[in-house]
C-alpha cells in the first residue's frame, strides 16, 4: 500500500528552490510566516500556482489556468486534517493562510519510482500533477482500473501515456516500488521530480513579460500599429495589413509584469475596418462569398496546413483546387459509373467528414528571448524544429549562426503544432531587441486552442469497387479540406497511395474560411483519409460477406501489412467478433479493423558527435526531445556499441548554436532513422580510435558522422526543413473493441490491439509509448474533439479544456502493441520511424467497431452520443 504521504520529507513552499535543490529536510512552514516582494500574498488576484512559479518551484506546471488538467496539482494539508491533492491554478493564495502546502520537489513516495520504471510519462509536462495527485491517495485506495480512473480523473495527459500511468499507480499501492528499479527513459527522473526544465519554466532575472495581441474580429483591415500605446510594442503583421480570423496575431508588447502587459494589451488602440466574413464551408463555396483570401497577395500569404510545399492548384473564389491523383483515372470513372447502374454488390459508396482537431500540447507555444547584448542572441523555445528555427532566425535577422544560441532542453509536447518559426518568437525577440531586456513570452490555454494550428477538418465522397474474387476494380474520391484560412490539406492522395495499384482518381480541394489555420497534425492527411478509405473498404466487406482482414489481405500487396493481417487474424478478440448487427440489447459489443501505410522519411543532413568529455562518453547534436524518446534512442546507440549501461552515456541536445553538429526535425517520423544508425557509426569509428572502453587519456578525442546513404536509391522528392523521402512505406493495422450503450449513446473503446511494421525497434519502451499515445489520441479524433467556431463573430467557442474535450484516464482501453521487426534491410539501422503511421487508423478501427456492433455506420467524426442516439432510433 501506499505508505503515509511524508510531510516533513522535504521543503514546503515556504522555502526557495535553492533549499529543495540541496535536499534539506527542513519542516514545513505555514504560508502566512513568508513574505516576498515580487508578490503581495494577500493579493485577491494572485493564485497559488504563480506564486509557487515565482519563487522557482516550476516542477508545479501551468497546463491550463482553469483547474482542468491537473498539471498544477499540489498537496495542501490545513488544521491535521488529511492531505487534499488541489488544483494551485484555481486557488487565491489568501485560502491558503495558515495551510501546510508541499509540492512534487518536496514528495518522496514510490509512484516516483512506479513512474519511470512503467514508463509513465512522455514529454512529462503533465507528470507532476499525477505524482501529487498519487502521493496524497489514502493508503487504502483500491488498484482496480475503475476505482484509478476515479481517483486520478482530475488529470489529462495529452501525449495519452494512461497505460503506463495506469500500471505505475497499481505497482506503486501495491507496495511494489519500495526500492528504485531501471530506468528505461534518460530523462524520466528529473520528469517526475519536477526538475526538468521546460521552456515555460524559465525566468530571466529582470526580464519583461509579453503578451500577443489579437484579432478580436473575424477579418479586417488593420491599420498601422500605434508604436506609443506602451512602453515596448512590436508590429506583427508587416505589410499586409489585414486579418482573416478572430485571435490573429497583430502586435506583441512587454510591460514588466503580466498583469500589467495584459491590461495594456486589452486596452490597445486598435484601427479595424470590418470586413464580411464567412466561418462556414458550404457557405464559403456559395458566389458571392466574401474572400478570405483575396488577390494574388492574400493568396501568396495563405499559410499551409501540410509540412511540405503547397502543390500548386487554381483558385477559384475561397475554392482551392482540385488537386488530382490519377492513376488511369478515366477508366476508374468508368468501373464506377457501370458498377453504379448495375447495382454492383462490390460497389460501397460513402459521404462522410472530420470534425477540426486541435493539437493542444501541455507546454504552450512558448519564447523567452534575451538580446541585451548586441552581439549575441539567446533564446529558449518550445519547439520541435530546433535546428530549423535556428538557421531560419538566424537568416531572418541577419546573424551569423555563432552568435544565435537556441534552448529547448525539454519540450512539453507539439504533434506538429511546433515545426517552424511562430509569432510568439518573433515578438520576444523584437522586443528584447528594442528594450535590450529578456523578454518572456508564454501563450495561455486560450490562445493556445484557438490561434496555434489544427488537423484540418473534411468532407469526402468516396466510391470503392471490389470484384467478386475480392480484387481492388476502382476508387474515385472527392475531398474537401477545412483548413479554415490555410491552404494544402489535401488528403485524398494519400488514399490512393494505400493499396494495390489500381484504377484510381482523387480529388483534393481546400475550402477557405475565416477560422484559424490548420497546420501539420501527426501525419498530416492521413488519418482523414484513413477514415474515408478503411470505413469505404469495411462496406464493401459487408456487402460482398468478406471477413473485412481478408479482404485487406486480398487488396494489398505490401508485404510488412500482409504479415500484420495475419497476426491480427489470429486475435482471440477477432476470431471472436459477432455478426455485424446482430446484437439487439442496451450495450452491444464490436470489433473494427483499418489498416494504414506512411512513407518513410529522414533527414540527409543529421550529424552525431560522439567523444569523450569529463572521463564519460557524450553523444551530441542540434535536435530536441518532445516526448518521442530521441535522447533515450542516443544513449542507446552509444551504449550497445560500448557494451555500457545507458546511464553511463551523457546525451548533449536541445541546443543550436551554429557549432553543434545538423539534428532533425521533430516531425515526419525522420528523427528516429536519422540519428540512430549516424549515431552508431560514430560510436563505432570513436570506439576504433581509442580500442575499447574510454579511460581518461581519450579525453577530448571524438568521432563526428553525418548520416549513411541507404541501400537503395531514395526518392528525388526533397522538402523543406531537411526532410528526403526514402523508399518504401510502413504500414499499421488496428483492431479495437467497442461497447456501445445504445440508451445514451455512449461508446467506450475496450480493447486495442496496433499493429505495426517499422522494422528494428532502436527503443522498445519509448516506441511502445509512442504506439500508445497515437491510439488514444485516435480515440479522441472518433469520439470527442472538435473544434466549435461561433458562426456570428468567429470566435473559437472550445477554447478551453472543459469544452474542448480530450481523452481521459478512464477513457484509456487496454491496449496491446505488436511490432513487426522485418522489411527494412535497405535502410541504415533496419528500422523507420512510427509516430505518424501508428496515428493514422485507430480512428476509423473504431468507427468500423461501432459498424459491427450496431449495424449503424457512422460517417463523421467525431462520434457524439447524440448521433448515435439519433441514428439507432
Amino acid at each position: 500500500t501506499v505508505p503515509p504521504y511524508r510531510h516533513g520529507a522535504g521543503a514546503a513552499v515556504a522555502f526557495s528552490a535553492a533549499f529543495l535543490c540541496a535536499g534539506q529536510p527542513f519542516a514545513a512552514q505555514p504560508i502566512q510566516q513568508h513574505r516576498r516582494r515580487r508578490y503581495a500574498i494577500n493579493a485577491p488576484a494572485t493564485m497559488l500556482l504563480d506564486w509557487l512559479r515565482s519563487e522557482g518551484l516550476t516542477g508545479t506546471k501551468e497546463g491550463c489556468a482553469e483547474g482542468d488538467c491537473g498539471a498544477c496539482t499540489v498537496a495542501v494539508r490545513r488544521h491535521g486534517k488529511p492531505v487534499a491533492a488541489l488544483n494551485a491554478c484555481i486557488m487565491p493564495i489568501a485560502l491558503a493562510h495558515g495551510a501546510h502546502v508541499t509540492t512534487v520537489e518536496a514528495v518522496e513516495h514510490p509512484i516516483k519510482d512506479a513512474l519511470v520504471e512503467h514508463h509513465g510519462s512522455q514529454c512529462g509536462f503533465c507528470t507532476p500533477g499525477f505524482v501529487m495527485v498519487v502521493a496524497a491517495l489514502p493508503a487504502d485506495t483500491p488498484t482496480d482500473r475503475c476505482s484509478l480512473e476515479d481517483a486520478l480523473a482530475g488529470n489529462l495527459c495529452r501525449c495519452g501515456a494512461y497505460e503506463g500511468i495506469y500500471a505505475a499507480v497499481g505497482a506503486a499501492c501495491r507496495g511494489e516500488h519500495d526500492e528504485p528499479g531501471a530506468m528505461a527513459r534518460v530523462d524520466a527522473e528529473v520528469k517526475v521530480t519536477g526538475a526538468a526544465v521546460y521552456t515555460a519554466d524559465v525566468f530571466p532575472a529582470g526580464g519583461l513579460h509579453a503578451v500577443i495581441v489579437r484579432s478580436p474580429i473575424a477579418a479586417a483591415d488593420v491599420g498601422p500599429t500605434p508604436m506609443d500605446a506602451a512602453p515596448w510594442v512590436v508590429d506583427l503583421l508587416g505589410d499586409h495589413r489585414s486579418v482573416v480570423y478572430a485571435g490573429q496575431p497583430i502586435a506583441a508588447i512587454a510591460a514588466y509584469s503580466l498583469a500589467e502587459a495584459r491590461r495594456l494589451a486589452a486596452d490597445f488602440p486598435l484601427e479595424l475596418t470590418p470586413r464580411p466574413f464567412v466561418t462556414d464551408p458550404e457557405a464559403a463555396k456559395a458566389d458571392g462569398a466574401p474572400e478570405v483570401h483575396a488577390g494574388k497577395a492574400g493568396r501568396k500569404a495563405a499559410p499551409n496546413a501540410a509540412e511540405g510545399a503547397a502543390f500548386p492548384a487554381r483558385w477559384s473564389g475561397n475554392v482551392r483546387g482540385p488537386i488530382s491523383v490519377r492513376f488511369r483515372g478515366i477508366t476508374a470513372n468508368r468501373r464506377i459509373e457501370k458498377a453504379r447502374s448495375n447495382g454492383d454488390v462490390g460497389l460501397a459508396e460513402l459521404e462522410v467528414g472530420t470534425g477540426v482537431q486541435l493539437h493542444t500540447s501541455f507546454e504552450p507555444h512558448c519564447t523567452v528571448a534575451d538580446w541585451s547584448d548586441p552581439e549575441k542572441l539567446v533564446m529558449w523555445t518550445s519547439t520541435q524544429a530546433l535546428n530549423h528555427v535556428h538557421e531560419e532566425l538566424a537568416e531572418h535577422y541577419g546573424l551569423d549562426p555563432n552568435a544565435i544560441e537556441v534552448h529547448a532542453d525539454f519540450v512539453g509536447g507539439g504533434f506538429g503544432a511546433k515545426l517552424g518559426v511562430t509569432p510568439d518568437m518573433h515578438g520576444a525577440i523584437q522586443l528584447s531587441r528594442m528594450s535590450r531586456r529578456p523578454v518572456r513570452l508564454v501563450l495561455d490555454r486560450r490562445e493556445e486552442l484557438t490561434a496555434t494550428g489544427n488537423r484540418p477538418g473534411s468532407s469526402s465522397e468516396i466510391s470503392l469497387l471490389v470484384g467478386d474474387d475480392g480484387s481492388f476494380e476502382a476508387m474515385v474520391m472527392e475531398g474537401e479540406a477545412y483548413g479554415g484560412s490555410a491552404i494544402n490539406g489535401a488528403y485524398g492522395m494519400l488514399a490512393a497511395l494505400t493499396y494495390r495499384r489500381a484504377p484510381k482518381l482523387t480529388r483534393d480541394r481546400d475550402i477557405l474560411t475565416n477560422t484559424p489555420p490548420g497546420t501539420p497534425f501527426r501525419g498530416p492527411g492521413g488519418p482523414t483519409a484513413a477514415w474515408a478509405l478503411e470505413s469505404a473498404v469495411d462496406q464493401a466487406a459487408h456487402q460482398t460477406g468478406r471477413d473485412p482482414i481478408e479482404l485487406r489481405r486480398t487488396l494489398d500487396r505490401n508485404p510488412k501489412r500482409l504479415a500484420l493481417y495475419d497476426w491480427a487474424l489470429g486475435l482471440d478478440v477477432w476470431r471472436s467478433r459477432p455478426t455485424t448487427g446482430a446484437d439487439t440489447g442496451r450495450f452491444r459489443r464490436g470489433v473494427g479493423v483499418a489498416a494504414a501505410n506512411w512513407v518513410y522519411n529522414l533527414d540527409p543532413a543529421t550529424e552525431i558527435e560522439v567523444a569523450v568529455r569529463d572521463g564519460r562518453l557524450t553523444v551530441s547534436t542540434a535536435t530536441q526531445d518532445m516526448g518521442t524518446g530521441s535522447k533515450t534512442v542516443l544513449a542507446n546507440a552509444v551504449a550497445e556499441v560500448f557494451e555500457v549501461d545507458q546511464g553511463d552515456v551523457v546525451v548533449r541536445m536541445g541546443l543550436a548554436d551554429g557549432e553543434r553538429p545538423h539534428g532533425p526535425v521533430s516531425g515526419g517520423s525522420r528523427t528516429t532513422p536519422s540519428i540512430w544508425s549516424t549515431t552508431v557509426e560514430a560510436a563505432e569509428k570513436l570506439k576504433a580510435e581509442i580500442g575499447g572502453s574510454p579511460t581518461s587519456e581519450h579525453e577530448g578525442m571524438h568521432a563526428r558522422v553525418k548520416r549513411a546513404k541507404d541501400s537503395r536509391r531514395a526518392l528525388r522528392l526533397t522538402l523543406p526543413t531537411s526532410i528526403e523521402v526514402g523508399r518504401g512505406f510502413s504500414g499499421a493495422v488496428h483492431v479495437s473493441e467497442v461497447e456501445v450503450d445504445t440508451l445514451t449513446g455512449k461508446v467506450r473503446v475496450l480493447t486495442v490491439f496496433g499493429g505495426i511494421a517499422v522494422g528494428r525497434i532502436h527503443s522498445l519502451p519509448t516506441a511502445r509509448n509512442q504506439c500508445e499515445g497515437s491510439i488514444i489520441q485516435g480515440i479522441g479524433l472518433a469520439l470527442y474533439e472538435q473544434q466549435v467556431i461561433d458562426p456570428h463573430t468567429g470566435l473559437t467557442l472550445t477554447s478551453n479544456l472543459e469544452d474542448y474535450r480530450i481523452p481521459q484516464l478512464g477513457d484509456t482501453p487496454e491496449i496491446t502493441i505488436h511490432f513487426h521487426e522485418e522489411g527494412w534491410d535497405h535502410v541504415p539501422g533496419g528500422g523507420v520511424g512510427l509516430g505518424e503511421v501508428a496515428t493514422i487508423s485507430p480512428a476509423a478501427s473504431v468507427g468500423n467497431a461501432i459498424f459491427n456492433a450496431t449495424g449503424w455506420r457512422p460517417t463523421h467524426l467525431p462520434i457524439r452520443p447524440d448521433r448515435v442516439v439519433e441514428a439507432l432510433r
